[in-house]
């Protein structure tokens, strides 16, 4: 029986080998050269999951990098079997020369993420079945309720959550972008924000999220897996 695993307890079992917890999934990246290089890895990535490959591992594969992530993907969650795999990614990988790693501190553009869009409603259940049908989403695994969040079955689009709105806010966007960064990564991304001309909205609820706004007041939330877990 495959045990689920604490936010804490999955980011302290990875990180040191350059995977980093987002949104109930480890995500890291291997930088390469080229897409012959990138499909090697990707090849190597399967030999190393052996059988559990099509339940666990996702594979983004560019001529620059190839992005790995696992997941329990029929429960949507993490578990000790996607540890064990990252570990084996891991050694796998650096048989060739190469390396995971979060691209946190290094010249990458940006670390590896998740995005989420996030709309406010007044009667989630009534709202989600339309966002359901025009992007052609689906419940997550285990997650089919009328107020859980909705995913692209193929994994392209973001996922989408509803957020409980007490009363009408006419005078407030009322759909934003989550952007779920390593733990690390946060503080980096919100500097580069605010020198963007962005401003600091609410911190009540840091680390689990900061909430920003752009000069005209549209809302974006970064957010990280700390603060979450029941103490």
């Amino acid at each position: 029986m495959e045990q689920t695993l604490s936010r804490q307890a999955a980011s302290d079992a990875v990180s040191d080998q350059g995977w980093r917890y987002l949104l109930g999934s480890l995500r890291t990246s291997v930088p390469v050269g080229s897409l012959p290089q990138a499909t090697d890895v990707a090849t190597q990535a399967v030999a190393a999951c052996g059988a559990d490959a099509d339940g666990h591992l996702r594979i983004d594969l560019r001529a620059d990098r190839v992005v790995l992530t696992l997941q329990s993907l029929d429960q949507a969650r993490l578990t000790d079997c996607d540890i064990d795999l990252a570990h084996r990614l891991s050694a796998a990988i650096n048989d060739i020369g190469l390396q995971t790693q979060p691209e946190i501190g290094t010249a990458a553009l940006r670390s590896v993420q998740f995005v989420e869009l996030a709309i406010d409603a007044l009667d989630i259940a009534a709202v989600r079945p339309f966002w359901k049908a025009v992007l052609g989403y689906t419940d997550e695994p285990e997650a089919a309720g009328p107020t859980n969040a909705i995913v692209d079955p193929v994994g392209q689009g973001p996922a989408i959550w509803f957020q409980q709105m007490d009363q009408p806010r006419p005078q407030r966007n009322r759909i934003h972008f989550d952007i779920c960064v390593p733990h690390d990564e946060a503080p980096r991304r919100i500097e580069a924000a605010l020198a963007a001309g962005g401003r600091l909205v609410s911190a009540s609820e840091a680390p689990a999220f900061w909430v920003l706004a752009d000069l005209e007041g549209n809302e974006a939330c970064v957010t990280t897996w700390q603060g979450r877990d029941d103490a």
